[in-house]
């Protein structure tokens, strides 16, 4: 039986754990060669081993985002191997620390814009001849619902969230009548990750969704045709 996916490339960002990894799990079951990319290795080869493990296929790239050549040389080899890009998943972000925006330390602050907006348009500038070159390209991008309704002491993570929106909202209309490459805007809510524990230490995670829950949601959308710049908000 043939799989949806099957002959698509996809390249998914802070897929090492979380909804990055669960994301690079369902596009690999679906038939997609995932390209997986986080700074850590050990978490990289776990996914990949869990693709290949349900007849999937996937390669690693252990990088860092924020360092200003990795992109470039990420491309480059992708580019070198494969003509197209089909989906482009922009999931890996950094929280910061949650303070009144006076308090915003502007070194971290640094950090988590660099990583959350900065490195997110390299990889769509490196990426665009690639995207342009699918029959259906989609770049998709992981935000929050502090990036749309601002909270007290997520000042510095909202505003990256409201700003890489713009982004890659920015870029489906630049692109709208150039190529048939869609945006696809993803609010996960509330979701048993690392970064949610950490933003809320006392919550039970086992009263949250799953990021498998969030995975699931996402690619059943990408099976589907939508209006570029959609909003997939994923209930509890």
């Amino acid at each position: 039986m043939t799989k949806v996916f099957e002959g698509k490339l996809a390249l998914v960002t802070g897929a090492s754990r979380g909804i990055g990894a669960a994301t690079a799990e369902a596009l690999g079951r679906e038939g997609a060669h995932v390209v997986l990319t986080a700074r850590t290795a050990a978490g990289l080869e776990e996914v990949e081993e869990r693709i290949h493990a349900v007849g999937g296929s996937a390669t690693i790239a252990p990088l860092d985002l924020t360092d200003g050549e990795s992109i470039a040389r990420l491309a480059q080899a992708i580019s070198s191997r494969w003509d197209a890009l089909d989906m482009l998943v922009l999931n890996a972000a950094m929280l910061g620390s949650l303070t009144p925006v006076p308090t915003i330390d502007g070194k971290e602050f640094n950090k988590v814009l660099t990583l959350n907006l900065i490195a997110q348009q390299a990889l769509i500038a490196a990426f665009d001849p690639m995207l342009r070159r699918s029959e259906a390209g989609r770049l998709v991008a992981v935000t929050s619902s502090v990036g749309r309704s601002p909270r007290a002491f997520w000042g510095a993570y909202g505003a990256s969230k409201a700003a890489l929106e713009t982004l890659v909202l920015s870029y489906g209309e630049e692109v709208r009548n150039l190529a048939p490459i869609k945006t696809l805007i993803v609010d996960p809510g509330a979701t048993a990750t690392t970064m949610r524990a950490r933003a809320f230490p006392g919550e039970d995670p086992m009263t949250l969704k799953t990021p498998t829950v969030v995975a699931e949601a996402m690619v059943e959308m990408l099976k589907e045709d939508f209006e570029t710049g959609h909003r997939l908000e994923i209930a509890a």
